[in-house]
């Protein structure tokens, strides 16, 4: 009999260390579900952050080091704290190790905040703000059964461990929007038509192809001129569709490397699974007269670079991330490994082989990834690029017309200010046989403009305690503006606000008082007026 007590207790105990408990479950360690963590505690509710792999912060601090923000007045709130702490770091003289401030001509002294920073030191300081929060790692939501649904409200979810959230309220805050989509919430994949928001930059925009484009004619067949011998890899066969018109096609991604020309960097290696043809187009562009290296390096302190796409074959891994967004884990890492096999092969490239101009190879050389960040992963980010995934459909989508502030909103939570920009989108041939890209859209909005608080939570009817301040509700195109990590941080600390608010109510997420929330985001320093 005690035997059986013992293995009954046993299990209770099991039980208990698998099923929690709390005010906001935020679910992806995110920079919006950092400072969405943080904004629940300081209004006194109990909070878990939930992070699927092994490092918060995503982009932040996985590589994109050059914030990309806009007019930076409309920083406010936790965002802007996180930007003015990373000032207080570099005002320390002792750990700048292989520059000096004044010698970085996008170092201003004057500001309150720096926007540009080394990974491993913007992840340190958003562990830092989340000292005192519950912080769960490693834990990936179950894809089949792991979003418990009753009566309109998400009570608990369940990883693939087995172990179980429950929440009076949740947050997606990753950039897959997996709780969002198994909850039931509509979303978007892909780019809708002109038509549906009367837009002007959505769809396929072979009209506005201008960017990050081949500048010179590149044969897109196995054999040079022969296609019955095959597309090379990277190039689709299909047409590349009528400007305007919508389609599935996802903006490419990358990853945003951390190099260095220092003595102690990691050298480009060749990977084993190295496939030559994967660079044909590459190389028949270098010889058809390209003369320009294909990297773009965002400088950061101590030498080290975010390193980004440029030109027309680069570090973006077009028509290779379509089935990412509704993938299953397996399928998701099959693709980020097969991006992480190009990049790699990518910078081999060009730094030795010999078709490549000997002053690209020359130059690409001298730079490395830098052996102090990314300790874990040889140097490599930990993060993929994942510029866009799924978008959620609620009762306001934000639009063009928003950005452009044709169309403002009553109910802001945050602004953005960014370019409407999207990478490429397709890889195609065009009538006169040769390689083109097509999707890349850069356009200013003209100004900072408002986000609207109904973009961030599901469609009345749908989910009544879920909040989606990443895959947030917003067309291709403003998606393409918002999309930035600032922007992040400003929804995810709105979004937790607006969930205490809806905790002390007992309301649903679509029924919290603007008025009230308004009042409390003042208070905590976010900007949600446009500047005069």
């Amino acid at each position: 009999m005690r035997c059986i007590y013992f293995l009954l207790f046993s299990c209770l105990g099991l039980a208990c260390s698998l099923v929690n408990h709390y005010d906001l479950v935020i679910y992806g360690g995110t920079s919006a579900g950092v400072t969405a963590a943080i904004q629940a505690q300081q209004m006194g509710k109990k909070v878990v952050l939930i992070e699927p792999g092994d490092h918060i912060g995503g982009m932040t601090s996985g590589g994109l080091g050059q914030t990309d923000s806009g007019d930076k007045a409309v920083i406010g709130g936790l965002a802007r704290e996180f930007y003015q702490r990373l000032k207080n770091y570099y005002a320390d003289a002792a750990v700048w190790i292989h520059d000096v401030p004044e010698d970085c001509d996008w170092y201003d002294a004057q500001e309150d905040a720096i926007w540009r920073f080394e990974p491993h030191v913007g992840e340190a300081i958003l562990k830092e703000m989340l000292k005192n929060i519950s912080v769960v790692y490693a834990e990936q939501l179950d894809l089949v059964k792991g979003v418990h649904v009753q009566h309109g409200r998400i009570h608990s979810i369940t990883m693939e461990s087995g172990r179980t959230f429950h929440g009076a309220m949740f947050i997606d805050a990753t950039y897959e929007g997996d709780l969002m989509a198994k909850a039931g919430v509509s979303y978007m994949v892909g780019r809708e038509s002109n038509a549906a928001y009367a837009e002007t930059l959505n769809g396929v925009q072979i009209g506005n192809a201008v960017y990050h484009q081949f500048d010179v004619n590149v044969d897109p067949y196995i054999i040079a001129g022969d296609p019955a011998s095959g597309l090379l890899p990277g190039v689709h066969g299909d047409q590349p569709g009528e400007n305007g018109e919508s389609d599935d096609r996802v903006q490419a991604y990358c990853f945003r490397m951390c190099l260095t020309t220092v003595e102690e960097k990691i050298p480009f290696e060749k990977p084993a699974e190295y496939d030559s043809l994967r660079y044909e187009l590459l190389l028949r562009q270098f010889e058809a007269g390209e003369t320009r290296v294909p990297l773009h390096h965002g400088m950061l302190p101590n030498r080290k670079t975010d390193t980004n796409n440029n030109h027309g074959f680069s570090t973006d891994n077009i028509n290779m991330n379509y089935d990412y967004a509704d993938a299953d884990y397996a399928t998701r890492q099959r693709i980020v490994d097969e991006h992480e096999l190009y990049q790699k092969g990518l910078m081999w490239t060009l730094a030795n082989h010999p078709r490549v101009p000997v002053h690209i190879r020359q130059e690409v050389s001298r730079w490395g990834l830098a052996k102090d960040e990314f300790i874990d992963n040889g140097g490599w980010p930990h993060q993929i690029y994942i510029r866009e995934a799924r978008r959620m459909v609620s009762d306001y989508v934000m639009t063009e017309h928003d950005c452009r502030r044709s169309r403002r909103c009553d109910d802001p939570i945050g602004l953005g200010s960014y370019n409407m920009d999207s990478h490429n989108c397709q890889r195609y041939v065009d009538a006169d046989g040769y390689v083109r890209n097509e999707g890349d859209v850069q356009v200013s909005p003209g100004g900072a403009y408002l986000i609207s608080y109904r973009s961030i939570v599901p469609k009345k009817g749908e989910i009544d305690n879920l909040f989606v301040p990443v895959c947030l509700s917003a067309s291709h195109i403003a998606y393409g503006s918002i999309r930035m990590e600032p922007v992040f941080m400003i929804l995810g600390q709105s979004a937790a606000a607006a969930a205490a608010i809806a905790i002390d109510l007992g309301a649903a997420v679509q029924d919290v008082p603007y008025d009230r929330l308004r009042g409390v985001l003042l208070r905590d320093k976010q900007v949600i007026d446009v500047p005069k």
